[in-house]
């Protein structure tokens, strides 16, 4: 989805680009719901909570979608997947998730092994900087927030509702903004539906793994997509990984063996 989202910044704007990614969840995700379970799969009964997920979720796909258009890919995943650093903290504070000395290593040696694969530099200290820690903030509230809506909500209709208030929300800025290219192109609108697509099937998936355990074992994890964009950029640019890069690969598969260390679906959640 990164890499789609780099590729069509070239020719579309940023509010497009959102409020695309949007509406192809809620066009993917409505015809599925009311085949499967009809009107009934619809309703919820924490629509303040869906609308705190949306809020933050989207706030930081604004900062995450602008960062991967504007600044080189490797910081913007840096900012984007410290997100996880954030997890277990504001699991505990809004959750009263436990945090021990394992997850908060994990944490630390994850997040030691993205900045050697992403060597960040200059955009540390400049506007860019603030706008993806903030991206990461924000990431990580919703991550939170999904954790807390698998209590009584499904994984499609969790989904579901960030995509439909995000498009609804998003609609505003899109509309008041001005692509810049009104007469897209249709390979900028197969890029544009590949996103959105591909951004749904990862809530989904998301989704259903923060329901099976805690939301600051599973924040974590997302640090092997920094390995994962590597290997694309190294497939599709050349760009090869140094030996920093690759010492950086083995701490995230480590921190992420470390989270999974036991079966979370059997431990008992506080």
């Amino acid at each position: 989805m990164g890499l789609l989202i780099r590729i069509v910044s070239v020719h579309a704007d940023n509010s497009l680009i959102v409020f695309a990614r949007n509406l192809v969840g809620v066009v993917l995700l409505a015809p599925i719901m009311l085949i499967q379970s009809g009107m009934s799969s619809m309703k919820t009964r924490k629509p303040l909570l869906h609308l705190a997920r949306a809020l933050s979720g989207l706030s930081a796909m604004y900062g995450f979608f602008y960062a991967l258009a504007h600044i080189p890919l490797a910081n913007a995943m840096v900012f984007t997947y410290s997100a996880p650093v954030f997890i277990p903290v504001v699991a505990w504070l809004a959750l009263n998730e436990h945090i021990n000395a394992r997850i908060i290593s994990a944490t630390l040696l994850g997040l030691t092994g993205v900045v050697l694969v992403c060597k960040p530099h200059a955009a540390w200290f400049n506007l860019m900087s603030l706008i993806g820690i903030a991206s990461a903030l924000l990431a990580a509230i919703a991550f939170v927030s999904v954790r807390a809506l698998t209590a009584t909500e499904s994984p499609q209709r969790i989904v579901f509702y960030f995509a439909a208030i995000s498009t609804l929300l998003s609609l505003i800025p899109y509309s008041l903004s001005h692509p810049h290219d009104p007469s897209l192109k249709w390979q900028t609108l197969f890029q544009l539906g590949g996103i959105g697509a591909l951004a749904t099937l990862s809530q989904l998936c998301l989704s259903k793994a923060y329901s099976l355990a805690p939301a600051s074992r599973i924040g974590p994890i997302n640090y092997l997509a920094i390995v994962i964009s590597g290997g694309y950029a190294w497939v599709l640019w050349g760009e090869k990984p140094d030996p920093a890069a690759i010492a950086g690969a083995a701490m995230i598969l480590i921190a992420t063996y470390l989270c999974l260390g036991k079966n979370p679906a059997k431990e008992e959640h506080p």
